[in-house]
């Protein structure tokens, strides 16, 4: 008698754990933009070596003004990346979690997930890249009609 009505009270602990699980669950929604921050981080550290930045700009004798070349610079690119990276990986997670939010919050229908569109997002604009830079290596002025990509100037 008390166990049933235990039941009736209080849900089961599966039930429980599959709704802070659910894509608009606390928890899922936590950890995925935990996650996405994470490796937005991890990426950066991957792609961008600041010593060997620092190295390549000391060599090709650059420099930044105010910042002696050498370890400075490696200090002030890492510091720099932080600064940008961060901003990027928090707009990145907001992004990421918005349409589960909007379907909690306002009963929003969304047939795709913030992850998917950071996704399609991301291919569309390597492979818009890729054929710009075959085109340029072609002597193609490009498909785009204002020019290359930003960020992706090859001389």
């Amino acid at each position: 008698m008390l166990t049933g009505l235990l039941a009736a009270r209080w849900p089961s602990i599966n039930q429980v754990v599959m709704d802070w699980f659910s894509r608009e669950g606390l928890v899922f929604n936590v950890l995925n933009a935990g996650l996405i921050i994470f490796f937005a981080f991890f990426y950066t550290a991957v792609i961008f070596n600041p010593v060997e930045l620092a190295d390549n700009i000391r060599k090709s004798g650059g420099f930044i003004p105010g910042i002696r070349p050498g370890k400075k610079t490696a200090e002030f690119f890492d510091y720099l990346l932080t600064r940008v990276g961060f901003p990027g990986a928090v707009y990145l997670a907001l992004l990421a979690i918005l349409p589960s939010l909007l379907g909690r919050v306002i009963a929003f229908p969304t047939m795709f997930s913030g992850v998917s569109l950071l996704i399609v997002i991301g291919v569309a604009l390597d492979t818009s890249a890729q054929i710009e830079a075959h085109l340029i290596e072609r002597r193609y002025e490009g498909f785009l009609a204002s020019g290359r990509l930003k960020g992706r100037y090859v001389r």
